[in-house]
C-alpha cells in the first residue's frame, strides 16, 4: 500500500507565514494564481509542466479557501497548533478538561512569548466564566479558573500571539 503524501501547508502554498495579515495573504494568492492558472500556460509547454502548474494551482486555491476567510483561518491555526476547536466563533471559554488550550510545547515552538501577565491583571467575565485580556490585534486571551491553575501559556483567539501566565503574586 502506498504511503499517503502529507497535506500541503496552506501557508507554504501561498509562500507566507502564520503571522501574515489578510491583505498580504490576498496579495500572494492573486500573484500565484496569475502565475499558475491553467489558462495562462503556454500551448507549447510540455504536458508534465502543465500538469505541475495545474497541481500547484489547485494547491494554491485550496490554501486560499482555508486562509482567505477569517473563520476557517482561525480554525486551521488552532488545529495547526495542536489545539482543538471549541465553538468556532463562540467567545466562550473552553470547558475544563476539554483540551482546548494549545499544548505548551507547540506554543513555545511557535515563537517568543509576547508578554508576561498575572491572573490579577486579567478581567473576570461572568458570562463566559473565564478571565480575559485584550490582545493588541483586538482579539482576546482567555482562560478559565481551572485552566489558570494548569497552564502557563495562552494563545490569542484571533492571532498567533502568546502570553505567559505568571504564578499569583
Amino acid at each position: 500500500m502506498a504511503a499517503r503524501a502529507p497535506r500541503p501547508d496552506p501557508y507554504g502554498a501561498l509562500g507566507a507565514g502564520p503571522s501574515a495579515g489578510a491583505a498580504e495573504l490576498r496579495r500572494r494568492y492573486r500573484r500565484l494564481v496569475r502565475t499558475y492558472h491553467p489558462d495562462r500556460q503556454s500551448a507549447d509547454a510540455p504536458a508534465e509542466a502543465v500538469e505541475e502548474c495545474v497541481r500547484k494551482f489547485i494547491e494554491i486555491d485550496q490554501a486560499w479557501k482555508i486562509l482567505g476567510h477569517e473563520e476557517t483561518k482561525k480554525e486551521y491555526d488552532l488545529l495547526r497548533l495542536g489545539g482543538c476547536l471549541w465553538g468556532g466563533a463562540s467567545t466562550h471559554c473552553s470547558p475544563p478538561g476539554s483540551g482546548a488550550r494549545h499544548r505548551e510545547d507547540d506554543l513555545r515552538n511557535l515563537g517568543p512569548v509576547d508578554a508576561q501577565v498575572y491572573l490579577e491583571e486579567m478581567t473576570w467575565n461572568e458570562d463566559d466564566h473565564c478571565f480575559s485580556l485584550s490582545c493588541r490585534c483586538g482579539g482576546k486571551y482567555r482562560v478559565s479558573k481551572d485552566e489558570a491553575e494548569e497552564v502557563t501559556l495562552i494563545s490569542c483567539d484571533t492571532c498567533s500571539l502568546i502570553v505567559e501566565l505568571l504564578p499569583r503574586s
